[in-house]
């Protein structure tokens, strides 16, 4: 559940329950801590437990080590006060925890004593604790220390200060204590640690008391002061009435910025309706071009969400990517101010890939006080009218094209005709020619083979012009049967002379067996005779090293035929231009060599294809379909 969805009446309660929430809170962590600290110390208390009692164990091992040296070094001698006192470790025992030293023996009998028993009257009314050592086999040494200075000369200083360290038995009581006067009592709330001291701890004999077990305890002095309850109080007390009435006063804020909500929800409602119905995108942007609004027509045009399109920097996703680096720069000059107040024309691409071409309109964007922040467009589609225009433009290239066409139609048309009558002449004063020959007897061979050579190039001419004036009166070309290799042999010696003169070398590649085409032979013929020539001409820009391939091969159900020249090459340029009409790379060409040869292979349900050579040069071929008989041969 949000905020939003709280009732509005309600929401004032909000800051007095996350009050008390936080008050719970803090009551809470600060009980935790306490805990926390109190664990620590018990942590820390039973560590200085264990640390003193390993201690005190050491220092009474130590005494025990010293006792049966003493014991061994008695073995032998004669039992006297006199023998103990002269040994240095009794001396050095007695000045460092021992209160005596008495040798018994076997009936544990006291055979001497140091110092004697009047003289450890002292002693008397205390509680000592012993340690024993066996000389030799039947005699025994025993040694009496006081629990309180094992306590005062084992407890470090700072333990001492840190903690009441007392030795109590199994009936809870004190047997010595760090301290004067120990109050058991006082000690039930304050934390403290026992650990057992077995072992050496015995009881002595010789005492007033018996002790059977012994326990070291430790007792914190100063713990922590408990200031859970006493700080919530103070919380509940000062805190919470300050809270209710702030929630009191927010309540009043409350409704009145509820009244003001209402009135701009609606305003706010009517104008996103306005905005969302018009045919207008707007977008409102910072001087940074951050975008701060777009309406839903802006979002349509580009194909993305407000979500998305809200609080983007430039690079804007719907900038073209050919052109990021001129749209970057135009959007620097609009937020600059820069823009024209006619508006502008670009292209925007939608999210799914298509471009959108628009017109663009920059105001200054202002503030309820009147100042500038940035800068608010309005743009309007208009794709489909520059489609209109664009389609109206063709319309007019291809009236204006076809005029062309239907002209140059005329005049071939025409000199078609007018060709007819010289060719036919020619052929007629050939054959004059050849006839007189024969009627004064001349018999140069020389002379008959020009003749005939004369004649048939008249008739290919002519039949060459009846060809094409029939393709241009759109009449069908005649397919028939023929071999291609002959129509690209022909079509070779005809520009082998003109090839040898411009220093071009023709390589001739003709793959064996491949089956006769339906075609126009005179049509295909032409086809050859302009790639050739138009490579013989491309390879004028070099110096030398001239070199034409044509080879045929088989591909399936069609044969293709290649003209291959180590020329410059197409530098870029696809077929499709290289093929329209009216375009040429020549100074003087007519640019209509290669679209009427396209129209011609077209014509027989085959390919006109241009690429680069794959050693350097252009590469042009065309396809022509095999016959069925021909492609299951």
């Amino acid at each position: 559940m949000t905020l939003r969805d709280l009732p509005s009446r309600s929401l004032w309660l909000l800051p007095l329950g996350l009050s008390l929430i936080f008050v719970l809170g803090v009551l809470a962590w600060v009980r935790a801590n306490e805990a926390d600290e109190l664990d620590q110390q018990r942590q820390t208390l039973i560590a200085d437990a264990l640390s003193l009692e390993a201690q005190l164990r050491a220092r009474i091992d130590i005494e025990a080590a010293q006792l049966r040296q003493l014991a061994a070094a008695l073995v032998g001698e004669t039992p006297s006060e006199a023998a103990l006192a002269a040994h240095p470790e009794v001396n050095a025992g007695l000045h460092r925890l021992w209160l005596s030293v008495t040798w018994l023996d076997a009936r544990n009998r006291v055979l001497a004593e140091v110092p004697s028993r009047l003289e450890a009257g002292r002693y008397e009314d205390g509680l000592s604790l012993h340690l024993t050592a066996a000389v030799g086999h039947d005699e025994v040494l025993v040694v009496r220390y006081s629990p309180a200075v094992l306590l005062k000369r084992g407890v470090p200083w700072w333990l001492a200060r840190k903690y009441d360290v007392q030795l109590v038995d199994s009936a809870d009581q004190v047997i010595a204590s760090s301290t004067e006067s120990p109050l058991r009592a006082a000690q039930a709330s304050r934390p403290s640690y026992r650990v057992a001291l077995p072992g050496p701890l015995r009881s002595s004999p010789l005492t007033q008391r018996a002790l059977t077990d012994a326990a070291l305890e430790l007792t914190l002095r100063d713990p922590s002061v408990n200031g859970t309850r006493r700080l919530g109080w103070v919380l509940l007390a000062g805190f919470l009435p300050l809270i209710a009435v702030a929630s009191l006063l927010i309540r009043r804020q409350m409704l009145a910025a509820q009244r003001a909500e209402d009135a701009w929800r609606t305003e706010a409602a009517w104008r996103r309706a306005m905005e969302d119905s018009a045919v207008v995108a707007l977008r409102a942007r910072d001087f940074d071009g951050r975008l701060l609004y777009v309406n839903r027509t802006f979002s349509d045009m580009v194909g993305l969400p407000a979500e998305r399109l809200v609080g983007l920097l430039p690079p804007m996703p719907y900038w073209p990517l050919d052109a990021l680096a001129e749209v970057a720069e135009r959007n620097r000059r609009n937020l600059a101010g820069q823009a024209p107040r006619e508006g502008y024309e670009t292209r925007w691409r939608h999210s799914s890939g298509r471009m959108v071409d628009v017109m663009v309109f920059e105001s200054p964007l202002v503030d309820a006080g009147g100042r500038q922040i940035g800068w608010m467009g309005s743009i309007l589609d208009i794709t489909e009218r520059k489609r209109l225009e664009d389609r109206e433009r063709r319309q007019v290239e291809t009236l204006a094209h076809n005029a062309r066409l239907t002209m140059l139609g005329e005049v071939a048309s025409t000199l078609a005709h007018e060709l007819n009558q010289p060719l036919t002449a020619i052929a007629s004063y050939g054959a004059g020619i050849a006839n007189s020959l024969d009627k004064l007897g001349v018999q140069d061979e020389l002379v008959r083979g020009a003749l005939a050579r004369l004649g048939q190039q008249a008739a290919q001419a002519g039949r060459i012009v009846a060809r094409i004036r029939e393709f241009l009166t759109r009449r069908e070309p005649r397919h028939e049967r023929c071999d291609l290799h002959e129509v690209i042999v022909a079509a070779l010696d005809l520009l082998r002379r003109d090839c040898q003169r411009r220093g071009v070398a023709l390589d001739v590649t003709l793959a064996p067996g491949v089956p006769a085409v339906t075609a126009d032979a005179v049509l295909i013929e032409q086809v050859v005779i302009n790639l050739v020539r138009n490579a013989a001409d491309a390879l004028q820009a070099r110096a030398d090293g001239r070199r034409i391939a044509v080879s045929s091969r088989v591909a399936g159900e069609f044969v293709r035929v290649d003209v291959q020249d180590n020329g410059p090459g197409l530098v870029g340029r696809r077929v499709e231009q290289l093929c329209a009409p009216f375009y040429s790379t020549k100074a003087d060409g007519m640019g209509m060599g290669l679209a009427i040869c396209r129209s011609i292979v077209e014509a027989h349900q085959g390919v006109l294809d241009a690429d680069e050579a794959p050693g350097g040069g252009a590469l042009f071929s065309f396809s022509l379909p095999l016959t069925s008989e021909s492609a299951h041969a």
